[in-house]
């Protein structure tokens, strides 16, 4: 392991890797702070244009974009009071006051160091976490696997929103996308009609092409009858850090409990970095000694919420790296970036592209420095781009997807299926159906179904080779508990609302 971490070191120290990073965390903050331009959006975009590099300058460029894009957020929440990205909206809470007290400078200097701060200790407990539970599990088989997958399924469905149907809706329509082309093991025909092109299913860059960025660029045209004007903060110095040594000594505690939070939601498949704000937000608040500032703009809140959502980062790339599985969004596309380059998430990353693994590692914290002083001292520069209309960025975005769809495969047919998906993800955001059970469910669906029927001809020769399977059975019961949960959760909301509409 010794000689994998010097040469994914020297791979990193390349000037090339170092300078795709300042510019992917440059790129990645201009999307985090334009309001509907997210971290996921940014990936999403410049994925196709890593497909001529080296597999760590791709990864190394989309992990660069990850940092600044949740990062970036809160730019414009503190100085809009408009979250850049959903990971900032409990940062406008406090972020926002500060800046009408004159104290812009201050919360945006609290807002990155402690952005900083959150990643450097996801990126820890990822280092350490990760080995660990790469070897736990190469242990796994069929049985662990498919419990796992509908272990995850269920944690989406359940915690992405209020509404179980809804979230049920999203995850099972991602689960039938995924049917579609040749079933595993016996590679017999689904759904395709006759069309060749649909043998191979759909790509899994289409679809989250189609539904973030496209889904954004018509939310973004019919915003447009209804525009939001907002005054920006044009005026805004930070000295040094924007804050002294004692104060950040004061957040001390505040910081690590953030943290904590941030990681532990980044590991659960689904959830995403709002939660992890709001939670990390509210908890400050319920173990502060002076709970009735909060909101009124001090820094307590924009830690709790900066370190959460940074923080989330590690956190999510533990499964993704690990299992294959995604703890979001952005973490989805970043797991299509490792296919594209032929970096196999799993147990058997560190055996088989140890270099790499240990080369995204650096290039996570290179990229949280590169954010640090990037977003520090280019401040005014995303101040001007706060102030770029929308309606000139949106046809560039079109184009550059389109393109992006047509290079994945050099089919036209990828065009079309962006923009169906584009069309299908503007009707489910209408509906209020989330998207990002559907792309979990399109992950997770194939590795349901293999390991199902790879458990299930298992089974035919071991009738109860099941309980011997310790792992498989934590994983099933754990999955009762969520549904359980969600269906009282669900019933509790149910009855509140009745009674709400009755008074």
């Amino acid at each position: 392991m010794g000689s994998d971490v010097i040469q994914g070191l020297m791979m990193v120290m390349d000037p090339l890797v170092i300078l795709f990073i300042l510019i992917g965390v440059f790129i990645g903050i201009i999307f985090g702070s334009i309001p509907g331009l997210t971290a996921t959006m940014a990936i999403v975009m410049f994925l196709p244009l890593t497909y001529t590099m080296t597999p760590l300058q791709g990864v190394s460029t989309l992990v660069a974009l990850y940092v600044g894009g949740i990062s970036g957020g809160l730019i414009s929440a503190i100085l809009l009071n408009i979250p850049g990205t959903p990971s900032s909206i409990a940062t406008c809470f406090d972020g926002r006051p500060m800046a009408m007290k004159g104290q812009a400078g201050k919360a945006l200097g609290v807002g990155v160091v402690f952005s900083f701060c959150g990643t450097i200790l996801g990126l820890l407990v990822l280092v350490l976490v990760a080995p660990l539970l790469a070897s736990l599990a190469i242990k796994f088989g069929p049985y662990e696997y498919c419990t796992l997958a509908l272990l995850a399924l269920s944690l989406v469905i359940s915690l992405t929103g209020r509404d179980l149907v809804k979230g049920l809706i999203s995850g099972l329509l991602g689960v039938m996308l995924a049917t579609v082309g040749l079933a595993p093991i016996d590679s017999a025909k689904r759904f395709t009609f006759g069309m060749t092109e649909l043998n191979a299913g759909f790509a899994l860059l289409t679809l989250l092409i189609g539904l973030f960025a496209i889904t954004e660029v018509i939310k973004a045209a019919e915003d447009v009858r209804n525009p939001v004007k907002a005054e920006i903060e044009s005026n805004v110095k930070i000295k040094g850090f924007g804050f002294t040594w004692k104060e950040f000594i004061e957040q001390k505690w505040n910081m690590v409990r953030s943290s904590i939070i941030g990681i532990v939601i980044g590991i659960l498949p689904g959830i995403g970095g709002a939660i992890s704000g709001m939670l990390s937000y509210t908890t400050a608040k319920n173990q502060s000694k002076h709970p009735e500032k909060f909101g009124t703009g001090i820094a307590d809140g924009v830690v709790a919420s900066e370190t959460a959502n940074n923080a989330g980062i590690g956190g999510a790339m533990i499964p993704m790296l690990t299992l294959g599985i995604p703890g979001d969004a952005a973490t989805a596309m970043l797991l299509g970036g490792l296919m594209v380059h032929q970096i196999a998430p799993g147990p058997l990353i560190f055996d088989k592209n140890g270099p790499e693994v240990f080369g995204i590692f650096f290039a996570l914290g290179l990229s949280a420095i590169a954010m640090l002083f990037i977003e520090l001292f280019g401040i005014k520069v995303f101040i001007r781009v706060l102030k770029v209309p929308k309606y000139l960025l949106m046809p560039i975005i079109i184009i550059l997807c389109i393109i992006g769809a047509f290079g994945n495969a050099n089919r036209i047919f990828d065009v079309w299926c962006v923009l169906i998906f584009g069309v299908l993800g503007y009707v489910l955001l209408k509906a209020k159906i989330p998207h990002v059970p559907m792309i979990l469910g399109f992950i997770l669906g194939p590795i349901f179904e293999l390991n199902f029927r790879r458990a299930f001809q298992h089974a035919q020769f071991e009738p109860m080779g099941f309980f011997s399977h310790p792992i498989a059975i934590f994983f099933f019961v754990f999955t009762i508990v969520v549904v359980i949960y969600s269906l009282i959760r669900q019933r509790k909301e149910a009855k509140s609302i009745l009674v709400s509409d009755e008074e």
